[in-house]
């Protein structure tokens, strides 16, 4: 039986940690099995200090972070939004461009539920868009019901217990940033 070759969309969405590592697992994946990738980051800022950023320039992969900060931090809420805005029609480029076989839309749920954009536009446009063989993995809180029906594959991350929340302990260089 011959291998399908076709692409996905791929959507890890809840309130549970675990998102963007799982998208970054298979960016590892697919990066071993010689794939072109490409993670664009919504929301996250380029002065913030991700370990996959050092990574992904050793190892030649593409992440860009293309917002200005985490909402609660914004001195200017539409500054963030036209940021976020930008980004999408950077992803839009990246996506319909088809250089990359796997894109990831890191924290672009976010976006969508914000009302930034609307839903069913982005959802008409990937169904348009997306190249055939092209992997788009999506992640981020509070995905909207038509992303998830245009999905092939979506986990709903769900947090049991969390080590700030239970024993107050901090964010961890190399488990969560």
């Amino acid at each position: 039986m011959p291998e399908d070759k076709r692409g996905l969309i791929i959507l890890y969405t809840g309130d549970g940690k675990g998102k963007t590592t799982a998208a970054l697992g298979i960016m590892l994946r697919a990066w071993g099995h010689g794939m072109q990738c490409c993670m664009l980051q919504f929301l996250k800022s380029p002065d913030a200090d991700y370990g996959e950023y050092d990574a992904a320039r050793k190892m030649g992969v593409d992440i860009r972070p293309l917002g200005d900060g985490c909402t609660w931090q914004s001195t200017d809420l539409q500054v963030t939004k036209d940021t976020n805005l930008n980004a999408w029609n950077t992803a839009c480029d990246v996506i319909a461009n088809g250089g990359y076989d796997l894109v990831v839309l890191d924290e672009f749920t976010l976006v969508l539920n914000f009302g930034w954009l609307d839903t069913s536009t982005v959802v008409d446009w990937l169904k348009a868009n997306k190249p055939l063989s092209q992997t788009i993995i999506i992640t981020g809180r509070y995905a909207p019901p038509e992303l998830i029906d245009v999905a092939d594959l979506v986990t709903d991350m769900k947090e049991i217990k969390h080590p700030y929340k239970d024993k107050g302990i901090l964010s961890q260089p190399g488990v969560d940033r």
